[in-house]
Formats: C-alpha cells, structure tokens, sequence
C-alpha cells in the first residue's frame, strides 16, 4: 500500500512540474555602455540550459529570453547569469503559464484579476528590482514578513495581467 501512494505521489509531483514552467523572461539591465556589455549577458543567457534564444534590444538595454518547453529553471538562473556577466537587473518581467505561480517559492503580493492560461508577473525581489525601487518596495512591504528576510529562492511577484 505505501509503494502505491509513494509511486502516485511521485507521478503527482512529476505532472505539477512539467505544468509548472516559465515560457520567456524580459530582463532589463542596469550598469551597461556598449554593445560588448550586452555581448557578455547574451552570451552567459544563451548559455542557461533550457534557453531557446536570446533577443537584445539596446535602445532600453533588454533581454528576451525564451525558452524551450517542458524547462524547470526559476528567475534565479536569470539573475546569476546576469551577475555571472557583471551586471544587474533592473526588472524581471516573467510568462508563465498559470501553474507557475501555485508553486510555493512563489509567494503573490498583487494579483490582477485574469483567468488566462498563460500569464505575465515581476518578480519584485532585491536583485530582480533596481536599489531605488526595492527601498520603495520594503515600505510598502514591510508587513509582509518574507520580503524582509531576502529568501534568495523565494519570488515575491505581481502579475501585470
């Protein structure tokens, strides 16, 4: 009887993750000057396992990432590659389906009424917000205690549909 609740279990947990995935990532970047800058991003992006293809837009120094399907990476790998390359992001705007954000790492602060399967949410965490707007953010925030611990695998986001 355990091996059938363990083996379910299992398969349970296995569907939640192959639902549970981000399809694109924009990434704005802070502290570039040149096209070499946006060369080191694009390459340590590319690199991620799990990236489709990398689009820069220089006008507003940002990076369309998409990515294959059925991927299990977190905004995290988006921020260490950034930060891998030397740089910082200034915002983090991800699409997801909407399974994405039942996952307990991701902890709804503003949430826009939508029923759509596929939905958009920024990740409003130090690191994934510039310095400016995270000390406006911790104001706003301050009763909600897991924004002030800076949990590096909790997601604090807003959907923006």
């Amino acid at each position: 009887m355990k091996k059938i609740f363990l083996i379910i279990t299992v398969i349970t947990l296995g569907m939640f993750n192959a639902n549970a995935q981000i399809s694109k990532a924009e990434i704005r970047a802070m502290g570039l000057t040149c096209s070499m800058c946006s060369n080191a991003i694009n390459k340590q992006l590319k690199s991620i396992d799990g990236v489709e293809s990398v689009e820069t837009d220089l006008n507003t120094n940002t990076f369309t990432v998409t990515l294959k399907e059925n991927n299990t990476l977190s905004p995290k790998v988006f921020k260490e590659g950034v930060e891998k390359a030397g740089f910082f992001i200034g915002s983090l705007i991800v699409t997801s389906n909407s399974e994405t954000i039942n996952n307990a790492n991701y902890i709804l602060i503003k949430e826009n009424d939508s029923a759509s399967k596929e939905i958009k949410f920024q990740v409003l965490d130090k690191g994934y917000v510039t310095d400016k707007e995270f000390k406006k953010l911790s104001k706003s925030f301050k009763n909600i205690t897991t924004y002030a611990i800076n949990n590096e695998d909790d997601f604090h986001i807003k959907t923006l549909n």
